[in-house]
């Protein structure tokens, strides 16, 4: 079977982008690895690796500098659909975000985006419910020491050697 398509799906600022660049390591039912470079490179960003967690509803990525040194893990709280007749995924970014550092240190962002997004009728209440609920996920994972495991992981599909589970 052939490597689906992949779109990202903003709310704010509202756009679909054909990620057409990004390289699919691993996939199966439940994941998807990428590797990638910024579609609009930062001051330091410049590539990465994601893994998108498909029945959990994350996407989890580790960003990299131009020279290759991680910067932190950012986590994104998704939805996707998938279109099977042109086999492809559109994974819609739920605002919420968690950036680990190196250090350990986790930070929770964009959660008042989430306010305003149902506030202006972006988002409806149905909507975000399994988001906060990824979210709630995720961060049990991370605090119960558990996302050591993801990390793995997505090490191992980067490194070619499948998705360790």
């Amino acid at each position: 079977m052939d490597k689906p398509l992949l779109y990202r799906k903003r709310i704010i600022p509202e756009e679909i982008i054909l990620l057409d660049k990004d390289e699919i390591l691993y996939s199966d039912e439940g994941h998807i690895v990428t590797r990638w470079n910024a579609i609009r490179p930062k001051k330091i960003l410049h590539h990465g690796c994601s893994c998108y967690f498909l029945k959990e509803g994350y996407k989890v990525s580790k960003f990299y500098r131009e020279d290759g040194r991680l910067m932190y893990w950012y986590c994104d709280i998704i939805s996707y659909t998938y279109d099977p007749g042109e086999n492809s995924y559109v994974f819609t970014d739920l605002l919420a975000d968690v950036i680990i550092y190196p250090d350990g240190h986790v930070e929770v962002v964009d959660v008042g985006e989430i306010a305003d997004a149902l506030t202006d009728g972006t988002l409806t209440v149905d909507e975000m419910i399994p988001a906060l609920r990824s979210l709630d996920k995720l961060l049990a994972v991370i605090y119960s020491g558990g996302f050591e495991k993801i990390k793995d992981m997505i090490n191992a599909a980067e490194a070619g050697r499948g998705l360790l589970q």
